[in-house]
């Protein structure tokens, strides 16, 4: 049994205790903070629920690269997560999801708990790619059909104003996938005959979606107004954290994802996403022509970020966790009986420790 102590932070509060675990936790409480000890804060594992690769693996590239990845991040405090997928030919989308499924059911050590995949495409508008590739496909329920059966997905983004997509949402809907609005094109009232249909969330909020204007509210707009749950990039150049802040205070559960590709942990230059060369320049990833092509983030450095734009710790839990694992209706956090899936950060929120069903993995200088 493993014992921790410090500031405990859970969605509700922070408060100074301990923990014990195994693969799960068995105990926890509070206690005051011995005089004189560094500060230190434990935390849920951070849940990420858009990641395309890390550490030069494209989850594309099969089975071998998607645990690359898993690695990757849960050496930055990502303790779950999904694979997902780019908008590809149909034969590359079935092995992805093949590879993904093979590490869904056979996790590795030192490796994030890969929950399924994340279908970003292929049925997004050709309007709104951004760095996707540009294989788009018209919404089909056999299509969909053909690669449910491939592996676990559990989400799927898609542009509600295709044709044939409102059949697909509810199809999906139906089958307990969460689809979201994404790399659309559609107006306000298309986007609301999505929402209706059971599209619950919004894929990388403002980017790659219609914008909100005063008479034409876009899928922005329609988001603000009446979304419960929408994923935002927090690495400060998706989104700037004045917009952040103004979708934090609108979308109840607003949470952080990395949409990191290949290049997340790399030196400058070239790398792939899915059929795409990406550049790294600085602390983003762009296409040749400039366009932003997913990020270089990870989820401890979103936890940097977040903390320096003046979210309070119990935030950053919402933010980076909890809000994507009720999404999922994922039983995490730092409850007895809950998996022993746990970061340390030090006082200024920088990580120290993780671990993945109570086992220590290393941590990335």
């Amino acid at each position: 049994m493993t014992r921790l102590a410090g500031t405990l932070v859970t969605p509700e509060r922070a408060y100074s205790g301990w923990l014990e675990f195994d693969h799960c936790i068995r105990a926890l409480a509070p206690q005051p903070a011995p005089e004189g000890q560094p500060a230190r804060y434990i935390l849920p594992g951070f849940v990420d629920l858009h990641v395309h690769g890390g550490g030069d693996a494209d989850c594309m590239d099969g089975e071998a690269a998607v645990r690359q990845m898993a690695r990757f991040h849960a050496q930055h405090g990502t303790t779950t997560l999904l694979a997902t997928t780019v908008t590809a030919p149909l034969a590359d989308l079935e092995a992805a999801l093949q590879g993904i499924a093979a590490v869904a059911a056979n996790p590795g050590p030192g490796e994030a708990r890969v929950l399924g995949a994340h279908l970003e495409g292929p049925f997004i508008s050709p309007q709104r790619l951004g760095a996707q590739p540009p294989y788009t496909l018209l919404p089909s329920l056999e299509t969909m059909r053909r690669l449910l059966g491939q592996a676990p997905i559990r989400v799927v983004t898609l542009a509600p104003e295709l044709p044939g997509a409102l059949e697909l949402i509810a199809f999906l809907k139906a089958q307990g996938v969460r689809v979201q609005q994404g790399h659309t094109e559609a107006t306000y009232e298309q986007s609301g005959a999505g929402f209706e249909a059971g599209a619950q969330g919004f894929t990388h909020f403002y980017n790659a979606m219609t914008p909100l204007r005063h008479r034409e509210p876009g899928v922005v707009g329609l988001g603000l107004e009446r979304a419960e749950w929408a994923e935002v990039i927090p690495d400060g150049l998706h989104v700037h954290p004045a917009a952040l802040r103004a979708a934090w205070k609108a979308i109840p559960h607003l949470y952080a994802v990395s949409d990191a590709v290949a290049a997340a942990g790399m030196p400058e230059g070239a790398y792939r996403l899915g059929r795409h060369r990406v550049y790294k320049r600085g602390e983003g990833v762009f296409l040749a022509d400039g366009t932003l092509a997913g990020s270089a983030l990870t989820m401890n450095q979103a936890v940097l970020n977040l903390r320096r734009w003046g979210y309070a710790p119990p935030e950053l839990v919402q933010m980076t966790s909890g809000h994507a694992a009720r999404y999922l209706g994922l039983e995490l956090g730092l409850e007895v009986g809950r998996p022993a899936d746990l970061v340390v950060l030090d006082a200024n929120f920088r990580l120290l420790e993780v671990y993945i069903g109570g086992q220590k993995v290393s941590v990335a200088a």
